[in-house]
């Protein structure tokens, strides 16, 4: 018997990034043609734009090993631990997209309306910071995640500088278990049947 391996199915491409509200709408996730792209994203979830050079998906889990004195290999391994982060930095920079980054803070209008508007942004005090949902869909409508409870962790460094250099909003959202179903952190979804993103 000859073996043979099928072209693979790839990804590619930084996708769509969205943020929301906790608690927000999820879409519907109904495929049509293997797509979702007639299933859209509630009017809550905002479009953040476009990053500096795509998003990172990070999820570890740890174990540890479980000995007796009888044997000398581990009986089994216990997970101990999980954790995980979506980062991206944005180009995208906008006073709103600063507050994002900062889970939350006050936006208010110093004076002016339209073209005329100035605003200001103070980030929120110590242990006022607000979660937030996060979704990305592939640039072909056939992958989706969503992660239910989310806060910015780390450094929020910017650079300012000459051309062709560019200022981005760096972010690392780290997972919380929502306090609502499914009470896991984040989910996946895929379009199609087993020869499409479903796989066999």
């Amino acid at each position: 018997m000859s073996l043979t391996t099928a072209t693979p199915l790839i990804l590619m491409d930084p996708g769509f990034l969205f943020w929301a509200p906790l608690l927000s709408t999820e879409p519907a996730y109904v495929a049509a043609a293997s797509s979702y792209d007639l299933d859209v994203w509630p009017v809550a979830w905002i479009n953040l734009g476009a990053t500096e050079d795509g998003t990172k998906f990070k999820y570890s889990t740890k174990v540890e090993a479980i000995y007796v004195a009888e044997f000398l290999d581990p009986i089994r391994q216990a997970t101990t631990e999980r954790s995980g982060s979506l980062a991206f930095n944005l180009a995208n920079y906008t006073l709103n997209n600063v507050k994002r980054v900062f889970n939350g803070g006050t936006i208010a209008t110093v004076s002016g309306t339209g073209a005329t508007t100035s605003s200001s942004y103070v980030p929120p005090s110590p242990g006022a910071e607000v979660r937030c949902m996060l979704g990305w869909e592939s640039l072909d409508h056939t992958i989706r995640l969503v992660f239910y409870q989310t806060i910015n962790s780390g450094t929020v460094e910017q650079a300012f500088g000459k051309a062709p250099a560019k200022a981005v909003l760096p972010c690392e959202f780290v997972f919380e278990v929502p306090t609502t179903a499914p009470n896991a952190p984040w989910k996946q979804y895929a379009a199609g049947p087993s020869t499409g993103r479903l796989g066999v």
